[in-house]
């Protein structure tokens, strides 16, 4: 007589939060938020002009990711002459397409957040007119990159979806996945870059990509994925 098979566990949050905290990337953004958030309290000089960096980054985050994503992350490898310009972002996100589901895969390298924090804490520190000014814009950006990892993270596990604004990020994010990489770049909202410029068709008239999982590879014709 054989054995009854166990069903299996649900995945639940408290399971994506252990994980989640086992990676490199969560701990390195997160250790920025921290030191930027304990040296905006100790600058004080609060004014209202601080409120404006959070508003502004609410507005202009999703077209961030749309431009890192098209420009970065789906960078082309080019040669000139004797060299091969692929960049360490490029190289890791066409691994991430060729095994969503392997973890590791899916977070901001951590070689890449060696230069990436840097350049972050350089320009609060010498782009704004105050120096509380460009605390709070450090604060913002570690913010929405801990947010943006998680989300990432979360879409590609077997978490759930449970409220309507989530499903549709998730939805979004593994149709660029599992339908055609050419469309639905952002990750932490439902669409609303993709909706401005043009990359957010109706997933029903969109063919399914024989390269979603070979980025820049040659379709073969007549292939359907």
């Amino acid at each position: 007589m054989s054995t009854p098979t166990r069903a299996r566990k649900a995945f639940t949050l408290a399971d994506a939060r252990r994980e989640f905290w086992t990676y490199p990337s969560p701990w390195m953004i997160g250790a920025t938020l921290a030191a930027a958030v304990v040296a905006r309290i100790a600058v004080g000089d609060w004014q209202p002009t601080d409120a404006v960096v959070p508003a502004a980054m609410v507005a202009l985050f999703p077209f961030f990711e749309w431009l890192v994503h098209v420009f970065i992350l789906h960078w082309r490898p080019k040669t000139l002459g004797p060299l091969t310009v692929d960049p360490l972002l490029a190289r890791e996100h066409r691994a991430h397409h060729r095994d969503p589901r392997a973890v590791a895969l899916i977070f901001i390298p951590w070689k890449a957040l060696l230069w990436v924090l840097p350049l972050a804490v350089a320009v609060a520190l010498l782009a704004f007119p105050r120096l509380g000014m460009g605390l709070t814009f450090l604060v913002s950006i570690a913010t929405f990159g801990l947010a943006y990892e998680w989300t990432h993270y979360l879409i590609h596990t077997d978490y759930k979806p449970k409220t309507r604004v989530y499903r549709a990020i998730w939805r979004n994010h593994r149709q660029h996945h599992f339908k055609n990489e050419h469309y639905w770049f952002t990750v932490t909202s439902s669409g609303t870059a993709d909706r401005v410029l043009g990359t957010y068709p109706d997933p029903a008239k969109v063919e399914n990509s024989p390269t979603a999982k070979n980025l820049h590879a040659e379709a073969v014709p007549g292939a359907t994925g």
